[in-house]
């Protein structure tokens, strides 16, 4: 976990904010460019998110008022046939007595009594039922009062039933002090000696209904009468026969919304009915913060939502941005620093013009050295005199074996220097090592250097390019004695690997190389031998010659307990064209 976090941190971190080299502070403004890439990300990923979740939060409460609103109206209209209905259904009772029944039945002992309890059982509701005569006298009556002989001319009820034939009322106190509601109807002459029923409708019921709604906490559904006066009990908005708190609203056939302000309940949406052929007015109330309860959740969530996209987005956009300026940073520092050794890579280069033409040089005075040297030991053998001095010709030997090495030398020279296309040839494995630890005799007798070499003896000869193979190991031998100390030692091994490749180990125990430095090694350019003449390209031209040899390499290493190249090699190099060769 703490990897990955410094990981994270490494890759997040604007590194080219403080350079540890003043040089690279003037080749770009990075500064600038991460701020107006950070700025430019934000713009074009939180503009369009503020607007979407605005938008989303506004439409998304509009939906919501209006689901609530269409709930209440539904609830209110669903409520309205049912009240209707109910008196619909005794206004329909008491005609059909009236149709079924004579004044004179109706008016028998008993009879009035009779028609009250099938009415009770077959619909409910009615509390009392009475005769009224055409003189409006109460002719008789069956029910819990006692009200036969009650005269009604000049009520206001009597006068709408005469007029229109069937009658509603709203609450009101009467002849028997407390609050009720009566039906009456009139019989087919009731315009001229005619005669009425009369009931009284049991309000308990229609109460049961409206309490019985789903309203939650702060709803109420009541009946008020065009006069503001409730009908029925109200949890808010007062008892029966009180002024209600609402004003009556305007007059419509269909079931309709308000919002309406209270002076200590806040905002509260109302649906209203008007009840067809009665004085009633179906009021259904929430508290409209009730109804956006919902809402208030939601908006938690959206805020919640905005803030962690916010986060994620700004996060993203920092890392993004802070990335992009690193990899600018950095390639503009490998393009410096690629520069900065352009003129020593030309030196590299010219050098190694130079000892090709060194090489070619010195080989013509050297074929010369080698036959006057031959001619003269062949001449002095040739003389009894001079061919018993074993001290001269051991002069002689030592001058012709000195230009046997010189010549050995100018050829893995030219080898060295040779460029182009591979070129195949069969070879020994094991003479092209020791010609190149041959390089370094002399100074590993000085250093005291202890040099081993094990090639294994099955192993064949092998065809690939021999000057490129002994670049390769050059570079390696010679990276290796430059990180051995006096008295360290050097193994070199050769054995097959598979039934077509071979296996070369050049192990050290010199000071070996840092985790660091071990992902780099390979790369142009990086040298840990800055200020001693390192050019940082020897190990990065030997992964490229073992490349074109077709085969592959790879280091173990571990600082202070030295370090192991391991080179894997066809023993037989794959032939390919010029231009293959050139891509590779």
């Amino acid at each position: 976990m703490n990897r990955l976090t410094a990981l994270l941190v490494q890759a997040v971190r604007p590194r080219f904010l403080n350079p540890p080299d003043m040089a690279y502070r003037g080749v770009r403004d990075y500064r600038r460019v991460w701020f107006l890439s950070i700025a430019g990300l934000a713009a074009v990923s939180l503009i369009p998110l503020l607007i979407l979740t605005l938008t989303d939060y506004q439409l998304t409460r509009k939906a919501l008022q209006l689901e609530n609103t269409l709930r209440l109206v539904r609830i209110a209209s669903n409520t309205r046939r049912t009240v209707t209905h109910f008196l619909e259904e005794r206004i329909s009772a008491l005609h059909f007595v009236l149709e079924e029944e004579t004044y004179d039945r109706l008016r028998s002992p008993g009879h009035l009594e009779a028609v009250l309890k099938n009415l009770k059982v077959g619909f409910g509701g009615v509390v009392d039922l009475g005769l009224i005569n055409a003189d409006g006298v109460q002719a008789a009556y069956a029910g819990p009062f006692e009200l036969i002989g009650k005269n009604y001319v000049g009520q206001p009820w009597l006068q709408e039933v005469r007029a229109k034939g069937a009658y509603v009322s709203d609450m009101f106190l009467g002849f028997r002090g407390a609050p009720h509601i009566v039906a009456a109807v009139a019989s087919d002459a009731a315009k001229g000696r005619g005669y009425f029923l009369r009931s009284t409708l049991d309000m308990e019921r229609l109460i049961n209904l409206l309490s019985i709604l789903d309203l939650g906490a702060s709803g109420d559904a009541f009946l008020i009468n065009r006069q503001g006066v409730l009908q029925t009990p109200s949890k808010f908005f007062g008892k029966v026969l009180d002024n209600s708190t609402l004003k009556v609203p305007p007059y419509s056939e269909h079931t309709q919304s308000a919002v309406v302000e209270d002076p200590e309940r806040g905002p509260i949406l109302v649906g209203y009915a008007y009840i067809k052929d009665s004085p009633f007015i179906l009021m259904v109330t929430r508290q409209q913060a009730e109804t956006m309860r919902a809402w208030m959740d939601i908006r938690l969530d959206l805020i919640w939502f905005l803030v962690a996209s916010i986060t994620v987005l700004l996060f993203a956009i920092y890392a993004i941005s802070t990335y992009m300026g690193n990899s600018l940073y950095e390639a503009d520092v490998k393009q410096a620093t690629a520069m900065s050794h352009m003129e020593s890579t030309n030196r590299l280069a010219s050098l190694g013009r130079l000892s090709a033409g060194v090489a070619h040089e010195i080989n013509n005075p050297l074929a010369v050295i080698n036959e006057k040297a031959g001619l003269i030991k062949d001449l002095l053998e040739l003389d009894p005199k001079y061919n018993a001095d074993e001290r001269l010709i051991g002069h002689l030997d030592s001058v012709l074996d000195s230009v046997d090495r010189c010549g050995r030398i100018t050829k893995q020279m030219l080898g060295f220097a040779r460029e182009g296309s591979v070129e195949i040839q069969p070879f020994s494995l094991d003479k092209v090592v020791r010609d190149v630890l041959s390089f370094f005799e002399k100074e590993a007798v000085y250093r005291s250097i202890d040099v081993n070499v094990a090639v294994a003896p099955s192993l064949p000869d092998i065809r690939s390019d021999r000057g490129k193979l002994m670049q390769v190991l050059l570079n390696i031998v010679g990276n290796a004695f430059q990180a051995m100390r006096n008295g360290d030692s050097l193994n070199v091994t050769a054995e097959p690997h598979g039934e077509d490749r071979v296996k070369i180990r050049i192990q050290d125990t010199g000071a070996g190389i840092s985790k660091e430095n071990m992902k780099q090694i390979f790369e142009p350019f990086f040298t840990t031998k800055s200020g001693k003449g390192g050019s940082g390209l020897g190990l990065s031209i030997t992964y490229g010659l073992v490349r074109k040899l077709q085969g592959a390499i790879d280091v173990q290493s571990e600082e202070g307990a030295g370090a192991a190249f391991t080179i894997d090699l066809p023993l037989t190099i794959r032939e390919v064209r010029n231009d293959e060769s050139a891509a590779g």
